[in-house]
């Protein structure tokens, strides 16, 4: 009955006369949603004030706007029950459970109004209450449940789910905090908790009634009911409860509304009394903060040891508590567990979930008394596995012995399972031979080389039915690299589903005046068909229209400037060029080369002055993880850059340099519809995929990129004439790396590289602290992971192209319209369709 869904307030116009819900085919839909008699917007207003009093306890005359969202949030809820409780009657003939550690899902209010055609309606509603909706929206909190490009992904694909009718439940974590709350301190990052649930969350339903217990460390015994049969039972030692709560996610049109379901970690008992009673205060309540830490913050470091298990148990949690939610649900719908594969899919969202495989295992032995094979059989034809990343940070390894005291149960499977595995294949001849030794370590589930740590990508990727990458590059390097042993041992169970996003929210709700403006174009039709956009491409030489289109960026750039004054104090141009980077802080998606860049432009326009520069506004966003030392480090370089470059009156008018504090999906939505040129430069053959490069060209603008992750396939669709390719594909980085010394060789056959990192290096930027950036130059010259100084010429190279051809407006529209009118085929419900059809084996009505 649930999904998920999203809101945010892009950067709005007050008079919201772009509004996409005015349009008349999408305000006919309106009126037909309530099945109310009467007025639709006297009937809203009515609910939403009776919420306000009688749900909240506050006067009309009191309330702030965040109780003026609740109450709005209330209302408009309660007309997504009625049919999320229709989803809940109907026993689908197959449904998907979508497993993530992650779920971005934003803000909810904006994505339930458009997509339940009640957005206008909405308005007037409050209007009639003296309430402004702009006001109501930007009060809600971005949910923080997510982090980056993996928990947007998951929202993305749940709420195409609804849309397109796949029925579904998302399974996450309810985290109290989140990741964390970004503010610069001098340029520096600093974190503090997300407070998201400080006044509630009145989109959720908590469900007391669907709470499992999740075991942690003891004993496994044995017992022999029969001759010949042996089961094992596992005793915990510590247990904690997993409490559902429900967010409804609606799809488009209301046609069909699924679940987000996240767990919230309790304590069996809230206080020990006794030892309350025997003034041990603290210590009384000792095992619920224990119990309790699993769902407070998302990503505890792993830096130490404490940080490890708490991660460990916060992934064991929650897949522990989805297996057995949906396993029992099968048991109650169909009564046979062996039948689970017919009518199940379970997709694990990258590694994270990976313990699925010996959870699932166990449950169906020790709860359902299958036996080894017929667990084996259902696990195995049940399970998927997303890959998301080839990088080793991602692909996690547990110690062992973390492992067998955490989870002594399930070390025991992993064991058997991987005994097996390697039995079968010395079957096969490889036992004798040379290299037999070092080819069963690489299939091992066992890592033996640094310790002994268990493989989880290849303990996903066996108990897998089928295995997927996120991008063409991706899935052709995950046969080739990390998998290739595996591969070779079943060819087809790697299958590439390129990545996709939701119009709706990302073209609908982020942009409604170019949404209009398609819609006026080529029919109200594009609302359901993204490939009707194709149409706009005919008028890319219209002046009309393009005068339109980049009327429609103008306004998206105004909004984003007031955002930027209001938010760092630094005023930007909307007649400059916005070129933006806003994703993860990380050493491979090189936000370090755009830095580098912008002080080797700033040198050459202090070099020349008089020279007809073209004006740019760098915008940069993102977190770092708080023990990520080089990439905090990167953060305050471009800062330090920024004030230099801001305060220089030589460079005024010509370069501007921006970095937004405490990047979310709701600011993402105000940046990307304002972007002229999207940077999506990352080490060829290190981003799976990417989505922000699919969000920016949707929205028009122009990607400047390697041939890496989507960007390939994006090129493939947009044409190689509106986006700009430069630097190293994958082959060329392995060839590069490969090469001794190609660092010092690549600086010293730029000089244009080598005086903007001397001017680093030298203190510029820091005077107060010359040697602060050090590490990074220092890094940059002895070993250059991800060649950085590879790429920069070329980088410069077609930033200057890019230069020029934004002086030439008429090509530089037209390159932008078919950036959008050719994005089609990136939309999250295309690749939905494609899971349901090759991997999960539902059929879509």
């Amino acid at each position: 009955m649930l999904n998920d869904v999203l809101t945010p307030p892009a950067p709005r116009d007050t008079s919201r006369e772009d509004s996409v819900s005015e349009i008349p085919a999408a305000a006919s839909w309106s009126a037909q949603v309530l099945s109310e008699t009467g007025d639709a917007v006297v009937d809203l207003r009515e609910s939403i004030r009776a919420k306000l009093t009688f749900a909240l306890g506050v006067a009309p005359e009191a309330a702030r706007p965040r109780d003026w969202f609740a109450a709005t949030a209330l209302a408009l809820r309660e007309r997504i029950v009625a049919a999320a409780m229709a989803a809940e009657r109907t026993v689908p003939n197959k449904r998907v459970y979508y497993l993530s550690l992650e779920f971005l899902i934003g803000r909810l209010m904006s994505d339930a109004m458009n997509n339940l055609g009640l957005t206008e309606t909405t308005r007037a509603a409050l209007r009639e209450l003296g309430v402004d909706l702009d006001a109501v929206q930007d009060s809600e909190p971005d949910a923080a449940l997510g982090n980056g490009g993996l928990g947007r992904l998951a929202a993305c694909f749940m709420e195409s789910m609804a849309s397109i009718g796949i029925p579904a439940i998302g399974y996450g974590i309810r985290y109290d905090h989140g990741l964390f709350r970004q503010s610069f301190e001098d340029g520096w990052q600093r974190e503090a908790p997300e407070t998201w649930l400080a006044e509630g969350n009145p989109w959720e339903f908590a469900r007391p009634g669907a709470t499992y217990t999740i075991g942690f460390g003891g004993t496994v015994t044995m017992s022999s009911p029969g001759e010949g049969v042996i089961r094992r039972h596992w005793h915990p030692a510590e247990t904690v409860r997993a409490v559902a709560h429900d967010i409804p996610v609606v799809g488009w049109r209301g046609r069909h509304v699924n679940r987000l379901r996240l767990w919230k970690s309790e304590a069996g008992e809230p206080v020990d009394l006794a030892r309350f009673n025997g003034g041990d205060h603290v210590g009384a309540v000792a095992a619920r903060m224990r119990a309790e830490a699993i769902s407070r913050v998302l990503y505890p470091s792993d830096s130490s040891a404490e940080g490890q298990e708490l991660r460990l148990r916060q992934e064991y949690f929650f897949t522990s508590a989805s297996l057995q939610d949906l396993v029992a649900r099968h048991v109650a719908e169909r009564g046979d567990v062996r039948s689970l594969p017919d009518h199940a899919a379970i997709q694990l969202n990258d590694t994270h979930p990976a313990i699925a495989v010996p959870e699932l295992m166990r449950i169906l032995m020790e709860d359902h008394d299958l036996s080894w094979e017929d667990a084996w059989h259902v696990t195995t034809n049940t399970l998927n596995y997303t890959n998301h990343t080839l990088l080793p940070e991602a692909l996690e390894t547990w110690p062992v012995e973390l492992m067998e005291r955490l989870l002594p149960r399930h070390m025991q499977i992993i064991y058997l399972i991987n005994w097996m595995h390697l039995e079968e294949q010395a079957k096969h001849g490889r036992q004798g031979s040379t290299d037999a030794a070092a080819y069963l370590a690489s299939i091992s589930l066992i890592d033996e080389s640094h310790g002994r740590r268990v493989r989880m990508g290849h303990l996903a990727f066996h108990g897998a039915r089928r295995v997927n990458g996120v991008s063409a590059l991706h899935t052709d390097l995950m046969r080739s690299t990390v998998f290739a042993p595996l591969h070779a041992l079943d060819p087809d169970k790697i299958v590439n589903k390129t990545n996709g996003i939701t119009f709706r929210r990302w073209f609908h709700n982020a942009n409604p005046g170019l949404t209009r403006l398609a819609v006026e174009t080529v029919g109200a039709g594009v609302l359901d068909d993204p490939e009707l956009l194709r149409g706009l491409e005919a008028h890319a030489a219209d002046p009309a229209f393009v005068a339109r289109y980049a009327s429609v960026r103008r306004q998206r750039k105004e909004a984003l400037a007031k955002v930027v004054t209001e938010r760092t104090g630094i005023d930007i141009d909307p007649d400059a060029l916005f070129d933006v980077q806003v994703k993860r802080i990380h050493e491979y998606k090189r936000q370090l080369l755009n830095v580098v860049e912008t002080v080797a432009l700033y040198q050459a326009i202090k070099a020349e002055p008089h020279r007809d520069w073209t004006p740019r506004v760098k915008i940069f966003a993102g977190k770092a993880a708080p023990s990520y030392v080089q990439a905090k480090l990167i953060i305050k370089l471009a800062c330090d850059v920024a004030k230099a470059v801001n305060d220089d009156p030589e460079v005024a008018g010509r370069l501007k340099v921006v970095f937004l504090p405490n990047y979310s999906v709701s600011l993402a939505e105000t940046i990307i519809p304002a972007a002229d040129l999207s940077e999506q430069i990352s080490t060829a053959g290190m981003e799976a995929s990417g989505t922000g490069n699919m969000k920016f060209a949707l929205n028009g603008a122009l990607t400047v990129g390697t041939l890496d992750g989507a960007n390939i396939e994006i090129r493939d669709h947009v044409g190689a004439d509106n986006i700009f390719i430069f630097g190293l594909d994958a082959a060329g980085v392995q060839a590069r790396q490969a090469e001794p010394d190609y660092a010092t060789r690549a600086i010293q056959a730029s000089p244009r590289l080598a005086a903007a990192l001397d001017m680093i290096a030298a203190g510029r930027f820091s005077p107060e602290e010359p040697d602060r950036f050090r590490p990074l130059t220092d890094d940059l010259r002895q070993r250059d992971q991800y060649l950085l100084t590879a790429d920069f010429d070329a980088y410069w190279r077609v930033q200057r192209s890019i230069d020029a051809a934004w002086r030439d407006k008429r090509s530089w529209w037209a390159k932008a319209i078919r950036n959008t009118a050719r994005m089609a085929w990136f939309s999250s419900d295309r690749a939905m369709r494609e899971y349901a059809e090759e991997i999960w084996r539902v059929r879509l009505g």
